[in-house]
Order: structure tokens, then C-alpha cells, then sequence
């Protein structure tokens, strides 16, 4: 018989509900297993699964944009780099909700594959002892290995997970890699930590592109590396940000956000800057005393607005399709004579994209200002659309407020979800398409301006007015001009837009024409938004590299194949093939048959299984 280890000991303590040994464990382990007892857990039961609806994965993937593309890309390097099988890969918001995941096929498919998935939520307070709850608890880079878990059920996994932090420091994402226990690498836990520190020196150069990047350490071969100190300066000296190394070499000096160069160092930056412009490294004293090597790897540039075109902009999209060419064809005339236009179309069709080209083609020098009108509180949306006056109402801005149309001065005011207007702010904006004028709340006159309106919506305006939900005049008034863009799925050029779309995605990536097919027979419910998603998932799954039939995640809505077909990839897709193209033809086997160029026979047995 096998002696207790120290470990052993301490497990039986903590589910049979005494008091653990706690020199048994590592102190964070200690700590956390401490927290999952006072938020009630059980370590001999279930850990509660709570997934998020997917609708509010893709809210929080929007809000972090910048910070998932950087997390994918880091992600597709690690799965290249931990050696092995049976391994997960995870991307986490920064109170533990699982967004993205890569995983091997057999962790996949293993019960801890099933639960660690998109929406998944792994604090604390949720799942005990684990090394995603424990960084985002922390902040700090953890490793939770086999039964130092809470629950006993998570045993067999071996967890390592590191924060990713703002430049502020304050904890935005974090990034896990999970496997069976008895597959864990010792250098695992380092190749993740890197991994965190790449993408939050990555979005440092992202969100900083306007401003010098400057590389320093205190030995110059190290300037390359991780471990390098960067700070985002302002051309005038400013400090506007600092990664985690930089602030660690810098421990007892001012290294914040806002202070001066020369609080830092003993040299004037604009000498240092100019000998690192030269192309030169710089050796510069910090104010504690210690030498640097500094290098400038950024050189800031200050935004300038883009020109107004001479001549009418192409279109940024796709548009082949003739439906679409032919509301195109007398755009420009219209906005010469200053019509109202909208854009009607389901969810993910591009309506704003277009309302962007339509303020293109109108030359017009002033800003495009996009006011989701579904989104403005209801009591309040006179005044956020028109402004208001100081004291206008309670809660009112001391200041006054101009408001979102005369924000749009020369320029494009883009009503999106148009038909969510409130019935008593339709009036007022009837009479800014009639006469150009608008009144603040408040005020006793009104203003003139001068605005282009282009509105969109995903409803049919007609029904709504059946409804007395909207004014019919407002209605005939905003549809002066309409383009109707047509779904994904009914879009005749819906190749070109497959292949604009990985060309911007990923230049230089081919995709396949069976790639484009199997994608041509889908129902893309959620339109080009939806198609790009899946493009990108595709790309990351691939490498950037191709795009083939077998790249894209398996479409929900896709007919089953055959059960005597399953088995074997070519037979599935043949059997699919069959499957959706009677759906297609309205359920008519000849022409089914005809179109597939197989007998009758082929089809009926296919169908029949």
C-alpha cells in the first residue's frame, strides 16, 4: 500500500469538511480552496454549469474586438507549440467567461472538453479551485494540477492560466491552457505567460499607434525580447503608458501614466529621441541611478482627416448583384437634390456599410454620425436628437447639449432602426425632414441645418404603420429613395462577396470552389456578418493559410446524412449533398436527381435511410 502524501492528507481533510493541513498545498492553492468553502461548495459534488446564452458571448467578443483578434492569434501560436495530445486552449474575459477555445480532437471530445466551451464561466465562486478563477481572483499567473482542484470531479486535469492586463493594469482577459494531468508539460506554464505578455504588448502598439513606442533594458541584447520595459510617450515628453515590464524596472519611480520623461530619466528626451531617430540605441540613466539601453520602436504620427473625395467613391463592397446595382445607379442624383434615403434589409446585411458609401458619394465634407435610435432611452430621445438647453429638464446637463443632429453639420445623420423612433419624436423629425430646422429642449427658436438623412431598418415600415406605430407621412418622407439589400442567401454574386471578404480577412489565403459551394448552400440567417465570422473562425483553424470544404464549423441547419453514410467523410458529404439539394428543389426527387446528375433510384435510397 501506497503512503499518504501530503497532498492525499490534505484532500481527505477538505471533503470529509476538517480542517486542512495547509503547508500540504502551495499557499495560493490553500487561499483558494479557503474562498470556494465560503461561497458554499462542495468538493465531492458537481460544480454548478453556468454557461452564458451565446447571444452574450458575441456581446462581450464585440466589446473586446482588439483584445480576441491579439488572444487568437497568440492562441493558434500555442497550439503549435505545446507538443502532445489531449489539450484545450482557452481565451476568458476578465471575470472568467470562456469566449474561444482550440482544442485537439481528443480533449474535445472528452467531458472536460464538453463543459469548457464558449459561455462557459470558470471563477471561483463558480467552479472552485481552478487556474482561470484563480488568475482572474489573483491577477497573477496559476497553476492548478490534478487534485490541487476544488471539485474532485476536475482531478484528472492539469490547468495553467495567466492574466492579460492594461496598461493601467487593470485585468482584461486571461489565457488557459488545460490538459489530461498525466500529459502536462513543465514548460507549459511559461509558454502561457508569454503568450499573455505578447498580446499586451501587442495592443500596446494597437492602441498607442499615434504616439512613440520606446524599448529599454537594462542589457541591450534583451531590448528584443519579452522582458523588455516599453513606454508610449507623446512627442512633447508625456508618458501615456507602460507595460508590466516597464513598470517592474522601474519600481520606486514615478512610472505612471502622465508623468514626465525627465521624472524618469537623466536625460532630456528630445536628445535622447533624436539619437534613437539617428538609428541609434540609446544608453540613458533612469533617477534611481541604473543604466538602460533605449530604443525607439515606434515612431508616433498624428492622425490627419481624410480628404473629401473628387469623384463619387467606389463602393467598399460587393455589389455585383443587379438588384443592388440598379438602386445604386441614380444615388448620386439623389443626393444632389438632398432626398432622404433608406436602406431597408435583414439583420447583418451591411445597411450601415452602405449608409457609410452613401455619405461617400455625397461629397460632403461634414461628419457621419450614427445614431442607433433602438438604443436612445425613450423619455430622452428628443433631447439626445436635438438637444437641449441648460436646465431644460431634470437631470438635464448643466452645460446644455447640442445633440446628435447638429453634431451631423454638413455632414450624414445615419438613423439606424429607424422604426424604433418614439411616436412623440416622430413629429419633431418629420419636420427636420421637411424644413431643415430643429429645436432643442427648451429653447425657444429653432435652428437650421444642414444634414443628408439616411435611415435603415430590418422591419417593414408599412406594417408598422397598419400598427399605428408609425407616421405614415415620416414613413413616404424617409423612403424618398430606397435601397433594399437583398439576404446573403438570395445575393447572385454571393462568390464575389466569399472572396472579398477572406482577400480582406486574410490577403493572399485561397479558398477553394468547393469551399464556396458548400458554403452557397447554407441559409446565413445572420447575413455577411455571419459569413465573416465563420470565415474567420475558418482562417484561424487553417493557419491563415487555405480555405477549404472541411474548414468551416458544421452548419446547424444542414440536412443529416444517411446513417450508412456517416462513417466515411466522402460519403457523408455526398449523402448531405443529396439532402440539400431536395430540399432546394422543394422536396422534388426527379428534379433533384437531374440537377445531381443521378438516377432516381441514387436519390430515393439515399433519402429513404
Amino acid at each position: 500500500m501506497q503512503p499518504l502524501t501530503p497532498l492525499d492528507r490534505a484532500r481527505s481533510a477538505l471533503e470529509n469538511g476538517q480542517r486542512f493541513p495547509e503547508a500540504a498545498v502551495p499557499v495560493a492553492i490553500a487561499d483558494s480552496w479557503r474562498r470556494s468553502l465560503s461561497f458554499g461548495l462542495d468538493p465531492a459534488g458537481k460544480p454548478p454549469a453556468v454557461v452564458q446564452p451565446f447571444a452574450e458571448v458575441v456581446r462581450r467578443r464585440d466589446e473586446a474586438k482588439l483584445l480576441r483578434a491579439l488572444a487568437l492569434a497568440e492562441m493558434q501560436t500555442l497550439h503549435a507549440q505545446i507538443a502532445g495530445s489531449n489539450f484545450m486552449i482557452a481565451f476568458a474575459d476578465a471575470e472568467g467567461m470562456v469566449l474561444d477555445t482550440l482544442s485537439d480532437r481528443v480533449f474535445a471530445d472528452s467531458e472536460a472538453g464538453r463543459t469548457v466551451i464558449p459561455g462557459s464561466v470558470w471563477g471561483e465562486r463558480e467552479r472552485g479551485c481552478n487556474a482561470l478563477g484563480l488568475a482572474a481572483a489573483t491577477g497573477r499567473a496559476a497553476a492548478v494540477y490534478g487534485r490541487e482542484h476544488f471539485f474532485a470531479c476536475h482531478s484528472e486535469l492539469s490547468c495553467v492560466a495567466a492574466p492579460i492586463v492594461d496598461p493601467s493594469g487593470a485585468l482584461v482577459g486571461l489565457l488557459d491552457a488545460s490538459c489530461a494531468n498525466e500529459a502536462r508539460q513543465q514548460h507549459t506554464h511559461a509558454l502561457v505567460k508569454m503568450a499573455a505578455v505578447q498580446i499586451e504588448n501587442s495592443m500596446m502598439f494597437r492602441q498607442e499607434r499615434e504616439h512613440f513606442i520606446l524599448a529599454f533594458h537594462p542589457r541591450g541584447e534583451f531590448l528584443d525580447t519579452l522582458s523588455a520595459g516599453l513606454l508610449a510617450i507623446s512627442a512633447d515628453g508625456e508618458i501615456v503608458s507602460i507595460n508590466r515590464a516597464g513598470a517592474a524596472l522601474l519600481s520606486g519611480l514615478p512610472a505612471r501614466s502622465g508623468a514626465d520623461f525627465a521624472a524618469l530619466f537623466e536625460r532630456r528626451f528630445a536628445d535622447a529621441l533624436s539619437e534613437m531617430l539617428s538609428g541609434q540605441v540609446a544608453r540613458i540613466r533612469d533617477r534611481a541611478g541604473s543604466g538602460v539601453s533605449m530604443v525607439c520602436r515606434q515612431i508616433g504620427a498624428k492622425r490627419t482627416p481624410r480628404p473629401v473625395a473628387a469623384q463619387p467613391k467606389r463602393p467598399p463592397f460587393v455589389c455585383a448583384d443587379p438588384r443592388i446595382a440598379a438602386s445604386l445607379a441614380d444615388l448620386e442624383a439623389a443626393l444632389g437634390l438632398g432626398m432622404p434615403i433608406h436602406i431597408s434589409g435583414e439583420t447583418g446585411v451591411g445597411k450601415e456599410l452602405m449608409a457609410r458609401h452613401v455619405h461617400a458619394v455625397s461629397r460632403r465634407a461634414g461628419p457621419f454620425v450614427a445614431v442607433n435610435c433602438g438604443a436612445l432611452p425613450e423619455g430622452l430621445f428628443i433631447a439626445e436628437l436635438f438637444g437641449h438647453e441648460r436646465g431644460a429638464f431634470t437631470n438635464a446637463r448643466a452645460e446644455g447639449a447640442a445633440g446628435l443632429v447638429r453634431q451631423a453639420e454638413g455632414g450624414v445623420l445615419f438613423l439606424d432602426e429607424v422604426a424604433d423612433v418614439p411616436l412623440e419624436a416622430q413629429t419633431s423629425l418629420l419636420r427636420l425632414l421637411d424644413s431643415g430646422e430643429a429645436r432643442a429642449v427648451g429653447a425657444r427658436a429653432t435652428t437650421t441645418v444642414d444634414v443628408q438623412i439616411v435611415s435603415a431598418t430590418n422591419r417593414p415600415l408599412q406594417e408598422l404603420v397598419e400598427a399605428r406605430r408609425f407616421r405614415l407621412d415620416l414613413m413616404h418622407r424617409l423612403a424618398a429613395v430606397t435601397i433594399d439589400l437583398p439576404p446573403l442567401r438570395q445575393r447572385t454574386d454571393f462568390a464575389d462577396i466569399v472572396r472579398a471578404l477572406v482577400s480582406a480577412l486574410a490577403p493572399g489565403a485561397p479558398i477553394t470552389d468547393a469551399a464556396i459551394a458548400a458554403l452557397a448552400r447554407r441559409a446565413w440567417p445572420g447575413n455577411i456578418r455571419e459569413l465573416r465570422h465563420a470565415l474567420q473562425r475558418a482562417l484561424i483553424r487553417r493557419g491563415m493559410a487555405y480555405l477549404d470544404e472541411d474548414s468551416f464549423d458544421p452548419d446547424p441547419s444542414a440536412p443529416r446524412a444517411c446513417p450508412a453514410c456517416r462513417e466515411s467523410a466522402l460519403d457523408r458529404r455526398f449523402c448531405e449533398e443529396i439532402a440539400a439539394t431536395h430540399g432546394l428543389c422543394s422536396g422534388n426527387v426527379a428534379e433533384t436527381a437531374r440537377k445531381l446528375g443521378l438516377s432516381r433510384t441514387t436519390v430515393y435510397k439515399h433519402l429513404a435511410r
